[in-house]
């Protein structure tokens, strides 16, 4: 736990948005950046628990800032930052369409939005925590491997259909 503090003050010390925010809160109420955002954190954890349009904010919170990120990796120089985001693209685009099925039985599970806030915030980490990543070496990846070439066939078959029927 020592550690996931560091990590925490570490972050409060950077300089971004959410800092930018806390630091202005900070000089307004004199209260420390750490108490402002352990109060957020909980109050956020609060809303999903028990706020309506819980679903609407955790995908907010999964949406908003991985489409900025990905944004800024799109227009930063380097390669491997597109990777990061685009692999966390893929287990969304996943886990969108398991839930599609299951979303009407998992949302009458308690907790079921603090949970999958808690899955997304985990897809989006900083590298060796990167949730996203893990899913897709362990899982996708196995899988897309295994199945591409059965896929390619039937994307072809169909995409020939189509064009014959239009």
């Amino acid at each position: 736990m020592d550690g996931l503090s560091q990590r925490v003050e570490r972050f409060l010390e950077q300089r971004n948005l959410v800092t930018d925010v806390l630091g202005a809160l900070e000089a307004k109420t004199g209260l420390e950046k750490r108490y402002l955002a352990a109060g957020a954190v909980t109050l956020l954890s609060l809303y999903l628990l028990f706020g309506y349009g819980a679903s609407l904010l955790c995908n907010l919170i999964g949406f908003v800032y991985p489409a900025y990120a990905s944004i800024k990796a799109i227009e930063s120089p380097s390669k491997d930052d597109d990777t990061v985001w685009l692999t966390y693209w893929v287990v969304y685009a996943l886990f969108g369409l398991a839930e599609f099925f299951s979303d009407l039985l998992l949302s009458w599970f308690p907790f079921y939005y603090v949970g999958k806030c808690a899955f997304l915030l985990f897809c989006m980490a900083p590298r060796p925590w990167n949730g996203a990543l893990m899913l897709y070496q362990r899982v996708v990846r196995p899988l897309f491997l295994r199945h591409h070439g059965a896929v390619d066939r039937i994307v072809n078959n169909l995409s020939g259909r189509a064009l014959d029927a239009a």
